[in-house]
């Protein structure tokens, strides 16, 4: 252990000290734009402020009975209880945390909005009680190896007895659960279940407070059961910048609820155990399409608060006006009026079912949605969703193709999936063949599994039908046969260079760059490619998907190197840190003289993926994506190493937050529109990851996501390829796990011929960053030379192993000259595009 400790040392040391020689770069305009001094730049207020117009449309409201929004009448003194009241998140844990200038605690907000809070002093308890816990739970962890080991460990909430009103005016216990990358959630007490002290205390104050709200600080579900006396719950969520006004203005009527559900809530033990989870080797996922709602629907599960749900302070009704079949489109206009006392927004529903002809099918799937403007009482809006049927044509693997199979597709609208009503059947003849394909993904094992259908049976006899006309659908047949071009420029190389620009800019020690300590650009940015000696521009990468992830602050020293004064490791993982190891860390960092100046590079945290799809609006997805594609632009940032598009196949997968839904339409929706907004700016670009199956945090390298054809096609890669045909984003990042036994990276049949030639994309395809990974391990570690092959474009973060296997694989011929030069070439290409 103690020589982990060394090692683990000298290389946060390298992080913050490494010499790295600066990749020449001419060009004067790369140079970002400079802050210095401390005031609020006009940027950060502009951000924070627009934010602040939409944050709440990802809020919400499970339960209510009419006690909220206090009103003026109300008292402004408070009692505030909970774990995150003080403790507040904005986000989850690892690469997608954003160094913000300040966050604003929920504590601190309440108090700035005049209230006076009575419960400071259980709040300084509680602190001496998580702290107590909090430096248990670090000597823990140093004790199994500490540091990298335990990379997104989160410590379960305490169990604790600690004095509290049990009656008074108004009460607020705000809950929070922490996840993140690296570790997934646990079925325990204090991770997805509420702590026996948690409990207690919500169910008291529920019942002793003349006006009591439970607000949940979670990045995902947890299980509510046991609290049937609450009346009033509220998911905030974790809302980036805003997460703690946001509430306030919430709680005091400034802004209202208008989220809905994008994953189902419910007990833990109504969620599918179908398929496995968190196993070491193979995972294997047979519940096929039967993910989330597609599961819960089908079997008619009385799930708590089902998917698409969310109230308002204020009630709506609806109403059908029209239903039309144009070609192959269907187009609903519902009428949506406000029928309350307060003003709010109402999101309506489309969803389809499918005919069990030869393919069994879930009971329904999101096709469309809308959601209105704010409407005041009794104000109304006439609202239109349309769909292409063939956008949701199912796979069927024995044909290999994607099929409209006869009968009856019943099309329903409503405010959740629970909630809907028929609005038209369309009538298909004979099964149509949508666009023929070929199977290539593999074996899984295993057959999916076919649940007994449990739905009762409808009266359709009023539901206008239409009759699709087959000849309205377009049909596709793929070519799988295409040689891309290689730039006359890449051919003119040597060797050495071509194999350099398929490896991320390295420094010597691997860790180093894994780190970003390669980057010679952007303080804190995560990498950048090769020069080549200033033949070209770098393409400099940032983390996401909650904001721009680079350093807040750095000085430049007399070579022009900029110095991170934090660091590039997440404060997520300097928290896992002994206390001699960050003092030692502290002692190395380069120090600023008096003469230097320090420079600030503030990013804005954006509410994080679940939370921007419980909005469910576009217009705010894309928002955000203007909003980090302005400060790539101002601080020369390229790639955007996100939006995440990854389905919550699993409630405890602890990157969830990240993602947004276990839809993938509502997913591919917003990965879309946020694309559009990051690269609307000039030379800044998304990377959609982690393509594809990446649904879980244990062994994430080398673990196998086993999965038929079909579930792939239809959940795991549809919001992927709807983004690709929809917003083009220049760059796709594959995920660390196998599938069906090969790395995602390395199969050229995921890579090439699926997301290529099946979806059309022509950008750039990375791996995540890489690690090779020791011990006992059914799968090997990928390489470079077979992630090229597979016409991968970069391996990252690259090192000189890396790039002596691509040199290696060109002698023995196991790479071809023209695989290199055509993955080469989308490298020069982009760097190309970004020098204008």
């Amino acid at each position: 252990m103690a020589f982990f400790y060394i090692i683990l040392t000298s290389l946060i040391i390298l992080n913050l000290v490494y010499a790295v020689p600066l990749q020449k770069d001419d060009n004067v305009s790369n140079n970002p734009i400079r802050y210095s001094g401390d005031e609020i730049y006009p940027y950060e207020k502009e951000h924070i402020e627009t934010l602040a117009e939409y944050t709440a449309e990802c809020t919400v409201l499970l339960k209510k009975n009419g006690d909220f929004p206090l009103t003026k009448k109300d008292t402004k003194k408070i009692y505030l209880y909970g774990n995150a009241v003080r403790k507040t998140l904005k986000g989850g844990t690892g690469s997608g945390d954003v160094n913000l200038r300040e966050f604003v605690n929920i504590e601190t907000a309440f108090t700035n909005a005049g209230f006076e809070i009575l419960t400071k002093d259980f709040i300084d308890a509680y602190d001496e009680v998580y702290e107590k816990a909090n430096k248990e739970f670090q000597e823990e962890l140093n004790n199994n190896g500490g540091g990298f080991l335990n990379m997104g460990a989160i410590m379960s909430e305490p169990e604790y007895d600690l004095p509290y009103a049990k009656e008074g005016n108004v009460a607020i216990y705000v809950l929070g659960r922490v996840s993140g990358e690296g570790t997934d959630r646990k079925p325990i007490k204090g991770d997805l279940f509420l702590t026996d002290t948690e409990r207690k205390m919500i169910n008291d104050l529920a019942k002793g407070f003349k006006k009591f709200m439970l607000v949940l600080n979670t990045g995902g579900p947890i299980d509510l059961t046991g609290l049937d006396d609450v009346k009033n719950i509220l998911i905030l969520s974790q809302l980036g910048v805003n997460t703690s006004n946001t509430l306030v203005d919430v709680i005091t009527g400034a802004k209202y609820p208008s989220g809905k559900l994008a994953t189902t809530w419910t007990k833990y033990e109504d969620y599918q155990t179908i398929g496995d989870f968190a196993e070491k080797d193979d995972t294997n996922y047979k519940e096929g399409i039967y993910v989330g709602y597609r599961y819960f629907d089908t079997v008619n599960t009385d799930v708590m608060y089902p998917f698409g749900f969310g109230l308002g302070y204020t009630d709506f009704e609806f109403n059908i006006v029209s239903a039309e079949l144009r070609g192959e489109k269907f187009e609903v206009k519902t009428n949506v009026k406000n029928i309350g006392k307060y003003k709010g927004k109402e999101v309506m529903e489309l969803y389809l079912s499918k005919p069990n002809t030869s393919l069994d099918e879930p009971y329904q799937i999101l096709v469309g949605f809308a959601k209105t403007k704010e409407l005041k009482p009794n104000k109304k809006q006439t609202l239109t969703i349309k769909f292409k049927l063939s956008d949701f044509a199912s796979y069927d693997t024995k044909t290999a193709a994607y099929i409209l199979d006869k009968g009856d597709y019943v099309v329903r609208v409503g405010n959740s999936s629970r909630n809907t009503k028929p609005c038209g059947v369309i009538k298909v003849e004979s099964r149509i063949d949508v666009r023929k394909v070929e199977n290539k993904l593999g074996d899984p094992g295993f057959e999916d599994y076919v649940p007994k259908i449990n739905s009762k049976k409808e009266d359709l006899s009023n539901v206008k039908t239409f009759t699709l006309n087959a000849k309205k659908v377009k049909k596709e047949i793929i070519d799988y046969d295409y040689s891309y071009p290689i730039a006359k420029e890449v051919k003119a190389l040597t060797l050495e260079e071509k194999a350099k620009l398929v490896i991320g800019y390295y420094v010597d020690d691997f860790i180093g760059s894994l780190i970003g300590a390669a980057v010679t650009t952007v303080s804190g940015a995560a990498a950048e490619t090769n020069t080549l000696d200033g033949k070209l521009k770098p393409v400099v990468m940032a983390d996401g998907p909650a904001g721009v992830r680079i350093a807040k602050s750095y000085f430049l020293d007399s070579d022009g190197k900029a110095h991170n004064l934090e660091g590039n490791l997440p404060e997520s993982m300097m928290s896992l840190l002994p206390p001699e190891m960050l003092q030692l860390v502290d002692a190395s960092m380069p120090k600023p003289s008096a003469n230097d100046t320090i420079y600030h590079q503030y990013a804005s945290a954006i509410p994080i993926g679940t939370a921007l799809a419980q909005s469910w609006n576009e217009e705010f997805a894309e928002i955000c994506g203007d909003i980090v594609g302005t400060e790539m632009e101002m601080f020369r940032v390229n790639l955007w190493l996100a939006p995440a598009l990854n389905i919550h196949r699993s409630i405890l997968c602890g990157r969830n937050f990240e993602y947004y839904s276990e839809d993938p339409f509502i997913s591919g929706i917003m990965a879309s529109a946020i694309t559009n907004g990051v690269q609307e700016h000039k030379n800044a670009f998304v990377s959609l990851k982690h393509f594809a199956a990446n649904n879980q945090e244990t062994n994430r390298y080398l673990n196998s996501s086993n999965v038929s054809e079909r579930a792939m096609r239809e959940i795991y890669l549809k919001a992927f390829e709807m983004a690709i045909k929809e917003a083009d984003p220049k760059a796709i990042m594959t995920s660390f796990n196998l599938l069906n036994g090969v790395h995602t990276s390395e199969s050229k049949e995921l890579t090439n011929d699926i997301l290529r030639h099946e979806f059309g994309f022509d950008g750039l395809v990375m791996t995540d960053w890489v690690i090779a990974m020791e011990g006992e391990y059914k799968y090997p570690n990928p390489s470079a030379s077979n992630v090229i092959k597979a016409t991968g474009d970069i391996f990252m973060p690259g090192s000189q192993a890396d790039y002596e296997n691509v040199l290696e694989a060109i002698k023995n011929k196991t790479l071809s000259m023209k695989e290199l030069e055509m993955s080469a070439t989308r490298i020069y290409e982009l760097s190309k595009e970004i020098e204008n």
